[in-house]
């Protein structure tokens, strides 16, 4: 999937995705692909969806395009 980085706590190491069809997905940061546990806000991005803890959606293998 394609989408933007919209939000990014860096103290807890949590985020959000947002897909190009405006659903939100969030992410750990050790799902950002290139091992930098950091990713600045509106970056473009691809990304994988899979199921996360709780049953809710996360995304993974966050790259920047």
């Amino acid at each position: 999937m394609v989408g933007v980085v919209s939000s990014f706590d860096e103290p807890r190491g949590l985020g959000e995705v947002t897909g190009s069809d405006g659903t939100r997905f969030p992410f750990h940061c050790t799902a950002i692909a290139d091992g930098t546990r950091d990713i600045p806000l509106d970056t473009p991005v691809t990304f994988r969806v899979v199921a996360g803890h709780l049953g809710c959606w996360e995304a993974t293998a966050i790259a920047a395009r």
